[in-house]
């Protein structure tokens, strides 16, 4: 408590110690740039996310603010800014990335690219994934300058290529050729989210840690023949019950010190049934049937306990006579950071138990398993009391992404990162419209939220007291 009370004192003396923004002015034209950004096409592949730091560029130069465009591929281009501190803290790295991925035009009812405004709505590839932090991190670099804000640390804006898919020619060739450019204490990024109730917020997420793809190959294998004469060992019934049995399996639940405090928070909001299931993950009597639940009614928790498997692909022959010897599934396996996937892979080989079915690891590299960012720093606590004054009435949830970012490269260089994201309304997260969805789209007035919770942010930890 008296850490709390020590945080909102001190968060109230940094407002009334910095000058006062115009919002109503400043979300306006954040919504501009958002806007601009969303009518850039950087879907990846190809990607050209050249052309959006080139925008980022131009707005930056304007407004007197220094700029390097880093690139492996001329058309692929990172950009990096930098705000000056006086050093005596560690610098502070915001980053969105500029690249999105593809549409299916014919399923969407707007046109992607046009940064529709509609309904209260703002519609395009990349509102919610990751434009929308994108123009946040441009609007917190605009008003700090204009503020003339003094600071303790460097402020530095990373706008990365390559996000949706290769991540080599961004947050990877950024750490490893360009480290010095981008090297902070903290880091702000995408990854959190919220959910609101009728315009109400009612927790805002701020993940710590994310799941790691780690997919896996089964190959089965049999002997070639004719299709006339059935084979005991068909490559392609042994491939097929082999998915079965991976799929009937369901590996063990754990608790991480993230996803620990995220369900006890959760709990104090959620009604009786749900704050009992919360408070009872880990009672093994409970636990059993609240796992249950969660597989049929909350997917996401389900995924957030454990290392998950998806089966996604199956490819087997090549003409319908002729019975295959060899028959191959791709499982998209999700990692708890801390997974040994070597042991993992064992115990798929004992679940399947077929000496014909090879298990192994579909690729080599991508991202890194790394460490939760620590709940006890003075980013997070930020976070929580920022959380607080932007979005009243709601509380802060440290949450385990399921999904994947460049974060993870990031923490496994030792910074305490960190993701945001816009609140999303209750009634529209499982109605499509969502990151990577047709007809994506955020609310404007969540969006211009996420402005201000970004700013605000990184003044509570960077801005000279």
């Amino acid at each position: 408590m008296r850490r709390l009370l020590f945080s909102l004192c001190l968060c109230a003396s940094v407002a009334k110690t910095q000058p006062a923004i115009d919002w109503t002015r400043a979300k306006a034209e954040a919504v501009e740039h958002f806007s601009a950004l969303l009518r850039i096409d950087t879907s990846n592949p190809p990607g050209n996310e050249t052309a959006a730091a080139k925008y980022l560029e131009g707005v930056l130069e304007r407004e007197g603010i220094a700029s390097k465009l880093l690139a492996m591929e001329p058309s692929r281009a990172n950009l990096v800014a930098r705000l000056s501190g006086n050093g005596s803290k560690r610098p502070i790295l915001i980053m969105g990335h500029t690249d999105v991925v593809g549409v299916q035009r014919e399923k969407w009812t707007v046109d992607p690219f046009a940064a529709l405004r509609k309904d209260g709505y703002i519609y395009g590839r990349g509102s919610l994934d990751d434009k929308d932090n994108l123009a946040a991190c441009l609007m917190t670099m605009l008003l700090l300058k204009r503020a003339g804000v003094k600071l303790d640390r460097d402020v530095i804006f990373a706008a990365e290529a390559g996000e949706e898919g290769n991540s080599a020619v961004g947050i990877n060739f950024l750490v490893e050729r360009h480290w010095k450019e981008i090297e902070a204490e903290y880091c702000l990024a995408e990854g959190g989210a919220g959910v609101s109730r009728d315009g109400q917020a009612r927790y805002v997420t701020v993940s710590t840690t994310e799941k790691v793809p780690r997919g896996t190959r089964l190959v089965a294998h049999g002997t070639a023949g004719h299709g006339s004469r059935p084979r005991p060992d068909n490559a392609v019934i042994r491939i097929a019950q082999a998915v079965a049995k991976v799929g009937a399996w369901t590996p063990p639940m754990r608790l991480s010190d993230t996803t620990r405090a995220y369900f006890e928070r959760l709990a104090a909001i959620s009604g009786p049934a749900d704050a009992y299931r919360y408070n009872h993950i880990s009672d093994p009597e409970k636990s059993p049937a609240i796992d249950r639940y969660f597989a049929e009614r909350e997917g996401g928790h389900h995924s957030m306990l454990r290392t998950s498997i998806s089966p996604t692909i199956i490819q087997a022959g090549f003409r319908s006579n002729v019975i295959p010897s060899e028959a191959e599934a791709y499982l998209d396996v999700r990692a708890l950071p801390d997974e040994d996937m070597e042991k993992f892979r064992a115990e798929l080989r004992r679940v399947i138990g077929d000496s014909s079915v090879e298990v192994l690891a579909a690729t080599r590299g991508g991202r890194p398993a790394s460490p939760p960012s620590r709940l006890d720093t003075e980013m997070f606590r930020a976070l929580e009391v920022v959380g607080r004054r932007v979005y009243p009435g709601a509380i802060t949830l440290p949450t385990m992404l399921t999904g994947a970012t460049d974060m993870a490269q990031l923490r496994a260089r030792g910074v305490q990162a960190y993701g945001m994201g816009s609140v999303v309304e209750e009634r529209d997260r499982d109605s499509g419209g969502g990151a990577h969805g047709d007809d994506e789209r955020v609310s404007q007035v969540w969006f211009e939220k996420l402005v201000e919770f970004l700013y605000y942010a990184v003044v509570e930890v960077s801005a000279s007291r």
